[in-house]
């Protein structure tokens, strides 16, 4: 290829913005995906795609005074200079002239012959070795051989923007080397391209080279700094991907000491296994249909808004009438659902309760897009600071989607779980149960519950921090019905059973804690 780059410009083909280089014989090549473009508008991908394969290697190899290059260096590389310009040659693994690069001294670039995936250099170094170091361009590689001769030292054909693509294609290579040193510039691109690239490289191997005050390795050889490359690579620090953290860095996070809960519970019993409500924590109530779980959800609503927390709700099966009258009957301690109350009535309990808490709602009601949820949760979390929040409930959440439902449960704990990791909210999620064979069994009839009945998925029962079951005969005849509170998981201490019985007042619309002997709870010391 002869023509004269004109500019950069957007490629159509892998949406760079600016690696498109327009030709003055109107023919285009993108140096990010390797798209040819000839003048008449028919894209060609170019590793098929043959530019002009009439390339030589032109010019002369001289001593570069201002780059710090030795004349023996750019011999090497068989970087030359020639009317004006550097030269650049690439070559395959055996050898095999491809194309070459050029620069002009306003750093303009130009490219001749065949694309190659080959890195610059790699013809000239062994593939197994001990070390190699990969730099962004093909100056900072013959920089680095000039600090340290003899090292092979490699640079992407396409830099940064191209990295991981490049680096993935040499990735047998690389396994013959015990140490991989990305050796990049040092701005924002640079260290991307770094992490990008080494997350696909063989693991154990990378490094990843940091130069202060200099912006590369050439950078550095200019201001006669050799001393300065040598100890990036010696001193490349090894590359961990995200996740992996050194248990000697948490000395602070593990020392500074925390209280052990940040809310109580309303209940006595729960304080006693559970150990209070904590951020970071996703809790799962379960029952049966009509147990309710609900109503306990808005009592434990209503302790800590009254306690000045920050608490979002999101009652799927309820519209938001229905759930703020919920509230308010508990806070006041009337049933404002039942018989009739005039205006004056409703606005005096308005004030007593919502008008004074920090309380926001999900307006919706029923089957809902899962994504839509996850998204209000986030922003009540981050955009308004709710510390607690209340999804009620799981499975009409997924009632409106198609497929396999463990799956889809497991993909929801997931995602919820993330959620409470990441925004550190108390995260308290209702969910009902599966049927029991037996209706004399079931949950509903005062069966016993256990992490078996959770409905759908084990994902439910192994991502929750605690489960906790409601279970209550609904057919006892008994006006006031004791529902057993029964604790199945508790990741905290460990402290499971019977936590405690409440006692439902319609006309009040709480529960009251009754005096029971709790069953033993979990004692690692004697359980095993």
């Amino acid at each position: 290829m002869t023509s004269e780059f004109v500019r950069h410009e957007p490629c159509p083909n892998c949406g760079s913005s600016d690696a498109n280089s327009l030709y003055s014989d109107g023919q285009y090549y993108c140096f990010s995906c390797h798209t040819f473009t000839p003048a008449e508008g028919i894209n060609h991908n170019h590793n098929s795609t043959k530019m002009s394969n009439d390339v030589k290697i032109i010019g002369a190899a001289t001593w570069l005074p201002k780059r710090k290059l030795s004349e023996k260096t750019n011999e090497f590389y068989k970087i030359y200079e020639y009317s004006a310009t550097l030269r650049f040659p690439y070559f395959t693994p055996d050898g095999v002239l491809q194309g070459v690069k050029t620069k002009t001294k306003k750093k303009i670039f130009t490219y001749e012959g065949v694309s190659t995936d080959t890195l610059f250099g790699q013809h000239l170094f062994p593939s197994t070795g001990k070390r190699i170091v990969v730099t962004e361009g093909e100056l900072d590689a013959a920089s680095c051989y000039e600090a340290m001769p003899g090292w092979p030292m490699v640079s992407l054909p396409h830099g940064a923007a191209a990295a991981k693509k490049d680096c993935q294609k040499q990735i047998p290579l690389f396994q013959g080397y015990d140490e991989i040193v990305l050796f990049f510039d040092g701005d924002d691109a640079g260290r991307k391209a770094a992490k990008e690239a080494a997350g696909i490289l063989p693991p154990g191997k990378v490094k990843i080279a940091r130069l202060e005050g200099y912006k590369d390795a050439s950078d550095a050889l200019q201001n006669e700094d050799a001393e300065a490359i040598r100890k990036a690579i010696w001193h490349a620090k090894p590359f961990r991907p995200d996740g992996i953290v050194d248990a000697e860095t948490l000395r602070d996070l593990v020392t500074t000491p925390q209280k052990s809960y940040d809310h109580e519970y309303p209940f006595q019993g729960l304080n006693k296994k559970l150990h209070g409500i904590r951020y970071g924590e996703l809790i799962t109530f379960c029952a049966g249909s009509g147990s309710g779980k609900t109503s306990i959800m808005r009592q434990l609503a209503v302790d800590l808004l009254c306690k000045g927390e920050s608490v979002g709700i999101l009652e799927l099966e309820a519209n938001n009438r229905r759930t703020a009258l919920g509230l308010m009957s508990t806070a006041v301690g009337k049933n404002l659902h039942i018989g009739e109350h005039d205006k004056e009535e409703l606005d005096t309990a308005f004030s007593d309760s919502i008008a004074n808490w920090n309380l926001f709602l999900f307006d919706g009601f029923g089957s809902f897009d899962p994504d839509i949820v996850y998204n209000r949760i986030e922003y009540l979390a981050t955009g308004l600071e709710c510390k607690v929040i209340i999804l009620d409930h799981l499975s009409i959440l997924l009632s409106g989607l198609d497929g396999d439902e463990r799956r889809m449960i497991d993909t929801t704990m997931t995602r919820l779980r993330s959620l409470v990791e990441r925004t550190g909210i108390a995260l308290f999620l209702v969910s009902h149960l599966r049927r029991a064979s037996n209706d004399k069994h079931s949950a509903e009839e005062g069966g016993r519950v256990s992490l078996s009945s959770l409905r759908g998925s084990h994902s439910i029962a192994q991502i929750s921090d605690q489960v906790v079951a409601l279970e209550v005969d609904q057919q006892s005849g008994v006006e006031r019905k004791p529902t057993t509170v029964r604790i199945l998981k508790n990741r905290y201490s460990g402290e499971v059973g019977v936590a405690c019985t409440l006692t439902y007042d319609l006309s009040t619309c709480k529960f009251t804690e009754d005096e029971i002997e709790p069953e033993p709870g979990f004692n690692p010391a004697t359980d095993f």
